[in-house]
């Protein structure tokens, strides 16, 4: 009766969020258990690892956003559906007279909710297609099987301390969540901030702990709750590694750990399977398209919202399932906001229209940036500005291969457009600028900004290059470069033999885009009614 209660408010105020897209030409039920058998290699010993679902997101009133899985939750199951928990254990264990390595808790099925949302796989569906042997009901969460905390040397887990929204939708993941907080022990007298600082030292060795204190010193910045710890204010502030070695002595002991979870998933998740760079191939070769696309039918008059319905139609033109982030589309100087999203200018003028967007296939986005002048042709102005920024991003590009720093690639790209800058007077030659404010490259992959170490990288990762110029109207230069904004960005896979662009079918040239700018669209001939 209560399962059924649940299952019914969630029908009432959830007509949206649990609608399912299991893909036959994604990733199958053997490579997700394959990446459960990587994560116990790095758990430690007499361990378990605990993974919850991402909640429902209220829209408005009764619709709530599209479900989308936390995307460790997915890399590990397969799974899509809210209120669901895994628990996996480092090796394998006799718990209610049954052995397994790992339990996954799932809502059950209900006719009345899946005829408004969309099918649920239940416990039998997760057996059948995700091939999980040990499959629970989220109302089983902490009764069945019985598990004891007492029995684990280290309970892993992540940051458990964002308030989830507080409908019926989300009742049966704030129980789990609340169950495991009681039954491990959580700390509920720190903050999760803190908490993780804490894992954060006793991880740390004396040779490593200075680096540390920096990474703590940068929280103590962001979070009152970390510069108002004293624990953590004296390992920062302590002058020597043995007085850093004092401190973290003191660290009360714990089981539950908020932060090796998180690091071992950095570390599986950077380098990319052969099925998930086919993905990603796909991925990116649609973003690509819906540029060129854009570049045959852009035209003074258009709107921005115009072109990114381009990008978008095309997208969904070949069966993505959307975006992998919002769509920047910004003309003149709205290209100069970085992480501009509203796309509301009605009537582009000549000018340059920067175009940063990505489709998401079968759970993997790509991320592809090209800037194009409106009326097809460049400005001599906005020619100079372009081609320094390809120069950059071309040198950046060519360092992509296996044992350099991501920093390396960040330093080339930077010191190429600060001498570009000079060399055209915008800059003095050593000023320091804001320009070029945000950082050449990410990793890319469930995640837009995926998972990933960013020391030397390694064969298999795939990551942006994305150097680019923003020069706002009322800059301290010649009015002349006023609202000039380019950003050019690629995906690059890093293999031995070098780096593969996988956006390179999106014209970068100066030459090529103003080429492919002269082919006439498709959408030429395309002439909707007046609305007035």
């Amino acid at each position: 009766m209560k399962t059924y209660f649940l299952s019914f408010l969630f029908l009432l105020v959830s007509s949206l969020s649990s609608a399912q897209s299991y893909f036959d030409d994604g990733l199958s039920a053997e490579w997700h258990r394959q990446r459960r058998d990587a994560l116990r290699e790095l758990m430690p010993a007499n361990s378990m690892a605990i993974l919850f679902n991402n909640p429902v997101k209220n829209r408005s009133n009764d619709v709530d956003f599209i479900y989308h899985p936390n995307t460790d939750f997915y890399y590990l199951t397969g799974f899509r559906e809210p209120n669901s928990a895994l628990i996996i254990f480092s090796e394998k264990r006799m718990i209610d007279g049954m052995e397994t390595d790992e339990i996954i808790y799932v809502q059950p099925r209900d006719p009345r909710s899946e005829m408004w949302n969309g099918k649920r796989l239940g416990t039998e569906g997760v057996q059948e297609i995700l091939g999980f042997q040990t499959v629970f009901l989220f109302d089983d969460f902490g009764k069945k099987p019985v598990l004891n905390a007492g029995d684990f040397d280290k309970i892993l887990s992540m940051d458990l301390g964002a308030e989830i929204e507080g409908s019926s939708a989300n009742a049966p993941l704030r129980r789990m969540i609340a169950d495991f907080k009681k039954n491990a022990n959580y700390p509920s007298d720190k903050s999760p901030v803190s908490l993780q600082m804490y894992d954060l030292i006793r991880a740390t060795d004396i040779e490593n702990s200075a680096n540390v204190a920096q990474i703590i010193g940068r929280y103590r910045q962001r979070y009152p709750e970390v510069e108002n710890d004293e624990i953590l204010r004296n390992f920062v502030e302590a002058d020597s590694p043995e007085k850093r070695m004092e401190v973290k002595s003191k660290i009360p002991a714990s089981k539950t750990d908020l932060f090796a979870l998180s690091q071992m998933m950095d570390v599986l998740r950077e380098v990319k399977t052969a099925e998930e760079i086919a993905l990603l191939r796909k991925a990116v070769k649609i973003s690509a398209i819906g540029q060129i696309e854009v570049m045959k039918a852009a035209k003074p008059g258009m709107s921005e919202r115009e072109v990114q319905g381009i990008h978008e139609f095309i997208y969904k033109r070949y069966g993505a399932e959307g975006i992998g982030y919002p769509s920047i589309v910004g003309a003149g100087n709205n290209g100069c906001i970085l992480h501009y999203i509203d796309n509301d200018m009605k009537h582009m003028s000549e000018r340059l229209i920067l175009m940063d967007l990505g489709a998401e296939w079968r759970g993997y986005t790509a991320d592809v940036t090209r800037t194009i002048p409106v009326n097809g042709t460049f400005t001599p102005e906005e020619k100079a500005i372009y081609e320094l920024v390809l120069k950059s991003q071309e040198a950046g590009i060519a360092l992509c291969k296996p044992g350099v720093d991501f920093s390396e690639i960040g330093q080339v790209t930077r010191n190429i457009i600060n001498e570009g800058l000079a060399e055209l007077g915008i800059i003095k030659k050593g000023e320091r600028h804001n320009y070029f404010p945000h950082g050449t490259s990410h990793h890319l992959g469930l995640d837009v900004h995926d998972r990933g170490g960013y020391g030397a990288l390694k064969e298999g990762v795939v990551l942006t290059v994305e150097p680019g110029i923003y020069i706002p109207e009322g800059s301290d230069c010649d009015p002349k470069w006023w609202g000039i904004a380019v950003r050019i960005e690629d995906d690059i896979l890093v293999t031995q033999s070098g780096p593969e662009n996988l956006s390179k079918d999106a014209p970068r040239t100066v030459a090529d885009i103003e080429q492919m700018m002269k082919i006439p669209s498709i959408l030429e001939n395309w002439v909707l009614p007046d609305l007035d």
